[in-house]
């Protein structure tokens, strides 16, 4: 058996859309009542790809005053974005918060590797006990590197202290995890925590 193909001892956990629900839609449809107008602002001004700006290191101080002089009658909304993101990651993804329960009660070790801010992390991470017992998590934003690009997997790698045959890695992007498969870690695209909980399972894990 190759090393890529043994049971990994160790699991990695995305954290958007993997444990906590995250859009930018949850705050925006408060401040934008009608749909079509929601969608065209979600669409062309504060987008999942400009957002992922801040991902990959890029401060607010230098994102946000570059968005309001392209969208100037946009301002209040742009600056939301900064001060409200909170309300972009309103709850936990149902199932997840017991699997990751399950897997401390057998001292499974646990990381993440996220696609987060600098800037929000703070406040994130400071309402979220879920992470207790986590080894080290991984922010792309600290890091200025974001997934799949292969630098934050050698970075995570590092700060695990963990050869690649020993993660597995859950994530809700397939391209994230075809880039962990392609440095021979072990990989989960996330569809719901019954899935995931059954693969888990198979591997020995829980």
């Amino acid at each position: 058996m190759s090393d890529v193909q043994a049971n990994p001892s160790a699991v990695v956990f995305d954290i958007g859309r993997v444990i906590i629900r995250w859009d930018l839609r949850y705050l925006f449809e408060k401040l934008i009542g009608d749909k079509a107008e929601l969608d065209w602002f979600l669409a062309n001004v504060v987008t999942e790809q400009w957002h992922h700006q801040q991902d990959e290191g890029r401060p607010l101080a230098e994102m946000v005053p570059e968005r309001i002089a392209q969208y100037p009658e946009h301002a209040d909304l742009i600056r939301a974005y900064a001060t409200r993101f909170a309300e972009t990651y309103p709850e936990h993804i149902p199932g997840t918060l017991d699997v990751i329960t399950k897997l401390k009660a057998r001292d499974v070790p646990l990381f993440g590797l996220s696609n987060f801010g600098a800037d929000f992390w703070p406040e994130f991470i400071a309402g979220q006990p879920v992470f207790e017992g986590f080894g080290d998590i991984v922010v792309s934003g600290h890091e200025n590197v974001a997934k799949p690009e292969p630098e934050i997997y050698a970075i995570a790698e590092e700060r695990f202290g963990l050869p690649p045959r020993e993660l597995f890695f859950i994530d809700d992007k397939a391209e994230n995890i075809a880039a962990a498969k392609a440095r021979g870690w072990h990989g989960h695209v996330f569809t719901g925590a019954d899935a995931l909980e059954a693969e888990l399972a198979a591997l020995g894990l829980l």
